[in-house]
């Protein structure tokens, strides 16, 4: 049966309301995908799961009553086959590999953007739809390879991960938020750059802007961190 006639149902399961409710809007963009529902604690997710069918995990691994890889661990002991997407800022291999037996098929870095995640989900989408019996190992790496992206996941054009982390790293490390021209000066690049990064980070759902009024003029917009500064994570 094809995702058309039967779309994959995912779970969001992430903290941060904010961030939640991108992801769900993120789902319900992707062709072949709904999203059924969201929780915010490995605990809600399991009452979700006992009452609605799911067949894929959008997963925060930094839940406030448990780390999501314990989550996927006792799921599956409890008999729930569900896939998992992990969502993390974590960068820890280890952690990596132990989702590997836990039923994760596929890792997002935050902060990312919809096309990372409809990439993902894509991918996954194929690799869901391979059926019947290989004829040879080569047909097995090449359904094992639709799991793979092609390389890091693409920025924006003209945006750079190293960047991208300074800017995160400004953002994250003040209380009250920056402009653009503030993170501009912290991180040593130009005010239109630094704006276009910030817009990424709200558009990932990392950031949130407000206008900064007092002002003669036009108000310039404010950039706070959302959340995860507080998280500690």
């Amino acid at each position: 049966m094809s995702t058309a006639e039967q779309p994959i149902r995912v779970l969001v399961v992430e903290d941060d309301p904010v961030a939640a409710d991108a992801h769900v809007m993120y789902v319900g963009r992707v062709p072949g995908f709904t999203a059924v529902g969201k929780a915010h604690t490995g605990a809600e997710a399991r009452r979700v799961l006992d009452r609605t069918p799911v067949d894929l995990l959008l997963l925060d691994l930094h839940l406030p009553d448990v780390h999501g890889l314990q989550l996927a661990r006792s799921l599956r002991a409890a008999g729930h086959h569900t896939d998992v997407i992990a969502v993390t800022s974590a960068r820890d291999l280890t952690v990596v590999r132990e989702g590997v037996s836990l039923g994760v098929v596929q890792y997002v870095l935050k902060p990312f953007t919809f096309a990372t995640l409809r990439d993902r989900l894509v991918r996954y989408a194929e690799f869901r739809g391979t059926a019947g019996e290989a004829s040879g190992q080569d047909e097995v790496d090449r359904a094992l390879a639709t799991l793979r992206a092609p390389g890091p996941a693409a920025l924006p054009k003209g945006l750079s991960g190293p960047t991208l982390e300074r800017v995160t790293g400004a953002l994250r490390g003040s209380a009250e938020g920056l402009t653009a021209a503030g993170v501009a000066e912290a991180v040593g690049i130009s005010r239109i750059t630094a704006r276009r990064y910030l817009e990424h980070l709200v558009d990932a759902g990392r950031a949130g802007r407000s206008p900064l009024y007092g002002q003669v003029g036009r108000p310039e917009l404010v950039y706070r961190w959302v959340r995860e500064a507080e998280r500690g994570r």
